[in-house]
């Protein structure tokens, strides 16, 4: 028999949602054929089978929450291996059953996420309480909601707490700094006069319909509320005029239909645009490590490119794109695009963003106040490009302008670091001649 666990997907993913699997218990699979689809909180993945043979059991169920390292089918493949039954501890699913339970000892402090339900992570985050702290009952060790109360009642000092927790197996020498490391990190979890209502039953009022924040979904979230709480937002705005960029987009997209990122979009030609405006911005292509306060200065450009897709925002990563050509942008955002969208972009594809672009020009709309894609501290909106009167030489003349939002991290840049970068990327945009001289 082969146990087969839920690998590892990449930097930073720790479980999974199985989304579809493509065989049935007692059911024949061959080696390297489709045996699931997961979907982490970065992208959906179709894992194959590494063995081909009988499938004896699957684990876990579609829709379920699983842990990487945790075995999710057991495949007869001709070897003997003894079967180990996982345990709760290795699967979540969305519901806390009742049964016959232990005390365990609080989850040790490392890198592993604690055992739990979402509902039961939910409530230890409306209550304070850091989920690594608490005694677990459930099956194998995990946590429930009635652990997350207790804890939360409990008439002991969370800091007693802290350092119980952290001293029963420590190293004495390393006792007061890992009890202040953990009392930190609980501390960081609260907010100041936050104070966060219950809803209400809405189905009183009418009919609802309840979804899961699940996997994609749950990862904007994240990471949204995290770039709102942390960073100071301040966003800076102005108009390019690309008559001239749009007359020569136009033309060249004529000319280049038939050849790989001939369909060329404005987005190509911003990107440029945005890389010299970082060039002599460097604030702006960098990230703050509060921990270490230090200001990170990064020597490349990758540049991010948030896609609209069925499961939620994506944003892949185009990888040094100062040294590609516009029709090199262009064809690799086809690509990405594309492939985001049908849920076949790689995980390493969403990695290593040094600034993100949104363009809400395609879909409508003027103008966009955008969320920094945290740890990045810099992001661009793009609005649709439209047909204005302005001013030119004291007459009034129709131009074509784009309208473009930054926001920025304040703790590191600065109104006039903005400013400049606007003003670099909106003389780039006025002038093909000078884009392509980025190239």
């Amino acid at each position: 028999m082969y146990e087969f666990k839920l690998p590892d997907l990449g930097e930073g993913i720790h479980e999974c949602e199985i989304v579809l699997w493509h065989v049935d218990e007692g059911g024949q699979i061959e080696e390297d054929s489709p045996l699931v689809d997961v979907e982490s909180d970065k992208a959906m993945v179709t894992i194959p089978s590494p063995k081909g043979g009988k499938i004896v059991k699957l684990t876990c169920h579609e829709g379920d929450i699983v842990l990487v390292g945790s075995v999710i089918a057991v495949i007869d493949d001709g070897s003997t291996h003894k079967i180990e039954t996982p345990t709760a501890d290795t699967i979540e699913s969305e519901s806390d059953e009742p049964v016959a339970a232990t005390v365990t000892k609080p989850a040790d402090s490392d890198n592993r996420p604690v055992p739990a339900a979402p509902a039961t992570r939910r409530l230890a985050r409306e209550l304070g309480v850091n989920l690594r702290l608490v005694a677990a009952s459930g099956p194998g060790g995990r946590v429930t909601p009635d652990d997350v109360r207790n804890f939360a009642d409990s008439p002991v000092s969370i800091e007693q707490k802290l350092v119980e927790s952290v001293m029963e197996d420590a190293d004495a020498s390393k006792k007061e700094e890992l009890a202040i490391a953990e009392f930190g990190a609980h501390a960081s979890t609260a907010i100041p006069l936050l104070d966060i209502d219950a809803l209400p039953d809405f189905e009183q009022f009418g009919p609802v319909e309840k979804v899961k924040l699940r996997s994609i979904r749950r990862k904007v979230a994240h990471r949204m509320v995290t770039s709102m709480i942390l960073i100071p937002h301040v966003s800076h705005m102005d108009e390019a005029d690309v008559t001239k960029l749009e007359k020569f987009r136009i033309e060249q997209r004529k000319r280049l239909k038939d050849k790989p990122g001939g369909h060329l979009t404005l987005l190509p030609f911003v990107i440029k645009a945005v890389i010299a405006g970082l060039k002599k911005t460097k604030a702006l292509n960098a990230s703050l490590d509060p921990f270490n306060e230090e200001i990170i200065y990064k020597k490349y450009y990758n540049i991010g490119i948030a896609v609209d897709t069925p499961a939620g925002l994506i944003v892949p990563v185009i990888k040094d794109a100062n040294t590609k050509s516009i029709l090199e942008l262009s064809a690799e955002i086809e690509d990405k695009a594309s492939r985001a969208r049908d849920g076949k972009i790689e995980v390493n594809e969403l990695k290593g963003g040094t600034f993100t672009i949104t363009n809400i020009g395609p879909i409508g709309g003027t103008a966009l106040l955008p969320t920094i894609n945290y740890p990045e501290v810099a992001i661009l909106a793009m609005g649709r490009a439209q047909e204005k009167p302005v001013v030119r030489n004291g007459e009034i003349v129709i131009r074509k302008m784009l309208p473009l939002t930054m926001s920025f991290d304040h703790r590191i840049a600065d109104g006039a670091d903005a400013a400049r970068f606007v003003s670099e990327m909106t003389r780039e945009l006025s002038d093909p001649n000078l884009l392509l001289l980025e190239t």
